[in-house]
């Protein structure tokens, strides 16, 4: 391959979609659900440090939507604004979702506050079709948003449920119920981690009669939303494996077997 070959084959690269698919691998072992990630981060789904430069090269990447917020007499880089790891896992009964955030500001209040008003604060929002259908629609049956506020005291509406139900019904929203979840906000220097555990029979069974227990080779669909207001009125937004709230812009997301740790070799 000659040079100008080579080049023009990362040219190529850049311009592919992000990623067509990937895995949401099972965890054997129950973890402790309280903000630490060490138990099962690396036997999850992860794919790297997500920020806004990373994030404009991504099919996904919407000006408009996707930014960060600068404030006067703020010297933050782009990348102390905010940047994020993000980790998803899953056994027979919960679906795991963990972060660890670089954030310079933890901005949880919201000056016309309503609980589903999660996207004013500080906050990170998976949405999940379950199953993942052929055809796309706009946010409805199947279609759930976990969205947990980075709020360390935990208010009734910093763990968010956004979803569908049978019947056509949209955008219904409500508390995770309290017996579905159980999560954890750690604040540290750089910003916070945050660690969740949502059980699907309650959730995902209530927002469609197709969904089934999960198993290996099942099918959902995924894309993240990280918001991050810094005090303004309606904040940057990260959205990573889908564009917004039709589901056909999600990534398909297959739940694998377990995934083992990588192994150091010896030398």
């Amino acid at each position: 391959m000659t040079l100008s070959s080579r080049a023009g084959a990362r040219v190529l690269l850049w311009l592919l979609p992000a990623i067509a698919s990937a895995q949401i691998p099972k965890l054997t072992t129950p973890p402790t659900i309280d903000g630490n990630l060490s138990e099962w981060k690396r036997l999850a789904h992860n794919d790297g440090l997500w920020d806004i430069e990373r994030l404009r090269r991504s099919p996904w990447y919407e000006p408009e939507r996707n930014r960060i917020t600068l404030h006067p007499g703020e010297t933050a880089t782009p990348e102390q604004d905010l940047a994020a790891r993000y980790y998803t896992a899953w056994d027979d009964t919960y679906l795991y979702l963990g972060a660890e955030v670089a954030d310079n500001v933890n901005d949880v209040a919201d000056p016309a506050h309503a609980p589903k008003r999660w996207y004013f604060k500080d906050a990170i929002c998976w949405f999940i079709e379950a199953p993942r259908q052929a055809r796309g629609q706009n946010f409805g049956e199947r279609d759930n948003a976990f969205c947990f506020v980075a709020d360390p005291a935990k208010p009734p509406y910093a763990a968010w449920w956004r979803h569908g139900a049978p019947g056509g019904k949209t955008y219904l929203e409500e508390p995770i119920p309290a017996g579905a979840v159980a999560w954890a906000v750690k604040p540290n220097q750089q910003g916070f981690t945050l660690e969740a555990r949502v059980a699907m029979a309650p959730t995902f069974g209530v927002s469609s009669t197709a969904w089934r227990a999960p198993k290996i080779g099942d099918t959902y669909g995924l894309t993240i939303v990280h918001t991050d207001p810094d005090g303004g009125e309606y904040g940057g937004h990260f959205l990573i494996y889908g564009r917004g709230d039709n589901d056909a812009s999600w990534t398909a997301f297959t739940l694998t077997g377990p995934l083992s740790p990588v192994a150091r070799q010896p030398k």
